[in-house]
């Protein structure tokens, strides 16, 4: 089959873009044609997809969607596939990757009411009802249990339409036989000797992933434990004003901020701890890769994927409403006991060996094949 996978920007290192790649490559090895729109694509194309670059440009996000969608549908017009798949909310689709949350319920909780009576909201709620509506014949594959009643409860979507994916670890993530080896070469690399602490925190989007709440918890640990504590953050982002909080809480020079990279696995190997506050998160796919690398994590409940970490007691995972303090307590204890970080460590291996965090690609690739266009 012909198939065309849309989405609204493509680089390396974002968690809907990689589920997005695997997706497509697995469709690919089983026979399919593989056809991209985008806007933006910053990368390598792989061997064999024909990636269309779509030339719409304007002001504002919403705007350049609908100049997306129409430009897609005259092309589609011409050039006829079997499946639209969409990582996206947008109309015209025969499958949807559900990575993003429940923009109505956002725009009714999180929001005031004149927000309701913009542009903006208009286009992205029409566009999510497109997606869910009832009459919609689009199936939908949903990566996160938290948000399928929301959208349940806003738009009365049939239940068989939704299809729970498991989760997509890549298989380079899980700590290989010579982990102990790259641990020590990463963090000689790094100037970090054996008693100092690496704490990281990997995820594009500082300010959604909780940067500044893990900034405080740092600056706040006892002064013995702080004085031999880094923290690298990962992604691509704005780092400037996360810069400045840093430099304004005393810990600039034990903060280093990188942006996306493709060696994300010797860093959770030579880490001692993944730091994870997000404000809200629909999965957390670096989770599960601390995880399966044997490296502890401290994260808050909002995410999809947290309850991993609690099922494999592999970290701890901080209870909603969110408190600041109680974030600095966990963080301080977690650092001053090896003995339970080596513990939450064998705990995320031998459940990485037990269950299925790996099998997300074919079972999206099952589902898109057997969709009714």
């Amino acid at each position: 089959m012909q198939l065309a996978f849309i989405l609204y920007k493509y680089f390396p290192f974002g968690g809907l873009q990689r589920d997005f790649m695997r997706i497509a490559l697995e469709c690919q090895a089983r026979g399919h044609a593989i056809r991209v729109y985008t806007p933006v694509w910053e990368g390598d194309v792989p061997a064999g997809f024909e990636v269309v670059v779509v030339p719409v440009k304007a002001l504002f996000n919403h705007k350049r969607n609908e100049k997306l969608t129409a430009w897609v549908e005259a092309d589609l017009a011409k050039r006829p596939v079997d499946r639209v798949v969409g990582f996206n909310k947008m109309p015209g689709l025969d499958v949807y990757y559900a990575a993003d949350g429940c923009y109505e319920d956002k725009a009714q909780t999180l929001r005031a009411p004149i927000y309701k009576r913009w542009g903006r909201y208009k286009h992205f709620a029409d566009y999510e009802r497109a997606v869910f509506a009832p009459e919609s014949k689009t199936e939908i594959l949903m990566i996160s249990e938290v948000q399928q009643p929301l959208f349940i409860k806003h738009y009365h979507t049939p239940l068989q339409r939704f299809h729970l994916l498991p989760p997509g670890i890549a298989a380079d993530r899980r700590a290989p036989a010579n982990a102990a080896e790259i641990r020590a070469e990463f963090r000689a690399e790094f100037k970090l000797a054996d008693s100092d602490l690496l704490l990281v925190q990997i995820g594009s989007g500082f300010k959604t992933k909780g940067l500044d709440r893990s900034l405080k918890a740092l600056a706040a640990l006892p002064r013995e434990v702080k004085q031999r504590t880094r923290l690298i953050a990962i992604g691509q982002d704005d780092p400037r004003s996360f810069q400045l909080q840093a430099k304004a809480l005393g810990v600039s020079d034990q903060v280093h901020i990188l942006k996306g990279r493709s060696d994300i696995p010797r860093f959770l190997l030579g880490a001692d701890l993944l730091i994870h506050p997000a404000y809200n998160e629909n999965t957390g796919t670096v989770l599960l890769e601390a995880l399966v690398s044997g490296l502890p994590v401290l994260v808050t409940d909002v995410c999809g994927y947290a309850h991993y970490i609690r099922d494999a007691d592999a970290g701890r995972v901080l209870a909603s409403p969110f408190e600041q303090e109680r974030l600095n307590h966990l963080l301080t204890d977690m650092l001053a006991d090896d003995q339970r970080r080596a513990f939450w460590s064998r705990n995320g291996l031998a459940y990485a060996d037990s269950a299925d965090l790996y099998s997300m690609p074919q079972r999206a690739a099952d589902i898109i094949l057997a969709a009714r266009p």
